[in-house]
């Protein structure tokens, strides 16, 4: 075809991208609901197994639907390979595992998703990797902590639940100075507003779960890195140990990247008159959002964002009016899910952070107090008026 589809916008890339036709020549994505595949005869399968012919041999290894999954998002994200999980902790489990072995040494953002500091705090250690936790917005404490040895450096920007920002293209330099490969956890900023590979990150990994699919419906992940990084370090540690997306759920995604933009950009838009909003009222003591100029992290949210992302995290100072306003919404639901068409609320200490230990909580920004509120689709003046009503409550 006369058009690379890397000339494409956005909003083309996200129709249009991986598609790849069957001899029906049908319009929405094909769905292929197939453990395996056959071949015209003992050679043919001889030829596909070594990679002489092209073709798929197995779901586990891939898949021709997830494969069109793959090919869209690599696409949008400027990466050479896209490798699809079952969920975005595989995706993250997997990044980190293909990095390390005894004796390797991992630096990561104290501020991680419970599950994610889990991984980094309490499994790599048992396979002999020594790992570091720093204050993600110093930059004095990257350089501090980064050894001869550190192999991976795990960064999650903005992050979960506080919305810290971390500086991706400073960071990258560091661990690029010891040979450390840079993994970006990039689900808050979506692939719409960030691009963590144009700032120096080596791999970049998705909770498809969450803006991809973005509407409750399937889990799903996403690794996405260069062909050599995959050659040496995933494509046989992925290909044996299996975590593979399941066609149907590839099949959900593909379409949820149809509207990706769409979505993301106006739950966005929502989120920042949202937080201007909860910022003018007398019980909340704290809001933070990256665009907002008060955040501690504006500036290097604004040189490495192009929008401020669907989420936002507020500290009404205890746990009882965390609970009293969290009953109080009508519209928001209450749930530890984000991304989602639906406006959703949590309260991290007792749900999505809750395996970080009591004591460390406060290094990390978790209060008891605090809510994290991912903003949908809905009328942003419903939001308001909902939101302000649980307030008042609270």
């Amino acid at each position: 075809m006369a058009e690379d589809p890397k000339d494409w916008d956005v909003a083309t890339k996200l129709i249009r991208g991986g598609i790849a036709r069957s001899q029906f020549m049908e319009t929405a994505e094909a769905l292929y609901l197939t453990q395996g595949f056959t071949y015209d005869s003992a050679e043919g399968a001889d030829r596909r197994f070594s990679g002489e012919d092209p073709g798929f041999v197995y779901s586990r290894f891939n898949n021709p639907t997830v494969k069109m999954f793959e090919d869209r998002l690599a696409l949008l994200e400027g990466a050479e390979v896209c490798r699809a999980q079952a969920t975005g902790m595989a995706s993250i489990h997997a990044a980190l595992m293909g990095l390390v072995r005894a004796g390797d040494h991992v630096v990561a953002g104290r501020a991680l998703f419970g599950s994610c500091r889990w991984i980094v705090a309490e499994w790599l250690p048992r396979f002999g990797v020594e790992t570091t936790f720093v204050d993600a917005t110093d930059i004095r404490e990257w350089e501090a902590a980064i050894r001869p040895n550190t192999k991976a450096v795990l960064i999650e920007t903005p992050s979960n639940p506080v919305l810290e920002i971390t500086d991706i293209r400073a960071v990258s330099e560091l661990a690029h100075a010891v040979g450390a490969k840079v993994i970006v956890d990039n689900v808050f900023a979506t692939p719409i507003f960030q691009k963590p590979l144009e700032l120096g990150a080596d791999v970049v990994v998705y909770s498809a779960t969450k803006h991809i699919d973005g509407q409750g419906r399937v889990l799903g992940g996403a690794i996405l890195t260069s062909e050599a990084i995959n050659e040496e370090f995933y494509r046989d540690s992925l290909r044996h140990t299996g975590p593979s997306l399941s066609p149907f759920n590839a099949w959900v995604m593909l379409k949820g990247l149809e509207t990706l933009d769409l979505r993301v950009r106006r739950q966005t838009d929502s989120a920042f008159a949202l937080a201007n909003t909860l910022a003018e009222h007398k019980t909340v003591q704290k809001v933070l959002y990256p665009f907002r100029p008060d955040h501690p992290g504006h500036n290097v949210a604004k040189s490495q964002m192009t929008g401020g992302g669907t989420v936002i995290a507020l500290d009404l100072g205890t746990r009882e009016a965390a609970f009293k306003f969290l009953n109080a919404l009508e519209i928001v639901d209450i749930s530890n899910n984000l991304g989602d068409a639906k406006s959703m609320a949590t309260h991290p200490p007792t749900t999505t952070h809750r395996s970080v230990p009591e004591e460390q909580r406060p290094l990390l920004g978790v209060t008891e107090g605090g809510v994290r509120l991912s903003v949908g689709l809905e009328s942003v003046e419903d939001l308001k008026r909902d939101v302000i009503r649980a307030l008042d409550q609270a």
